[in-house]
């Protein structure tokens, strides 16, 4: 974490928001191939599972906005491409795949998704968390210079 010459908090861990791509785009990127996977083994049709596929990436987006997870436009928008270009792929091959091999391959998949995306979240909490006592420890310091000021004023009266 580090404080940018126009105040603001800069993030500077691995997990920190890029403009097109992060390291969250991992996580997409296997929550596209979770629900090919998934949606390939329901046989909903190619039509209705890439719809599907479709609009769960661009309403998790959404969400996000919603919850105010701070992301460029340009991020949220390749966030839903890499969803969407690991889905196809994914879906399509799914389709012959004998059920051991899908099981444990959608068992992986899903798994190191999890994994990916609790310890992202983790990693993001932690942020937050240093980032109110850097605002504190600022404010303080702030208060304290005031302060001082005050006194050297009130003396040179």
């Amino acid at each position: 974490m580090r404080l940018t010459r126009d105040g603001r908090f800069e993030r500077s861990d691995i997990w920190r928001e890029g403009k097109w791509l992060d390291l969250w785009s991992v996580v997409h990127l296997l929550s596209g191939m979770s629900f090919g996977l998934a949606l390939g083994i329901l046989g909903l049709g190619s039509t209705a599972s890439i719809i599907i596929a479709f609009l769960s990436f661009v309403l998790y987006e959404t969400w996000e906005a919603m919850v105010k997870i701070a992301e460029t436009p340009q991020n949220r928008f390749m966030d839903v491409v890499v969803g969407m270009t690991s889905f196809l792929p994914t879906f399509f091959f799914s389709q012959g795949l004998p059920t051991t091999s899908f099981i444990l391959l959608f068992g992986l998949t899903l798994t190191v998704n999890i994994v990916m995306a609790t310890l992202g979240w983790l990693a993001s909490r932690k942020a937050e968390a240093l980032e109110q006592r850097l605002r504190t420890r600022l404010a303080e310091r702030r208060n304290r210079i005031a302060e001082r000021k005050a006194r050297k004023r009130g003396m040179n009266v």
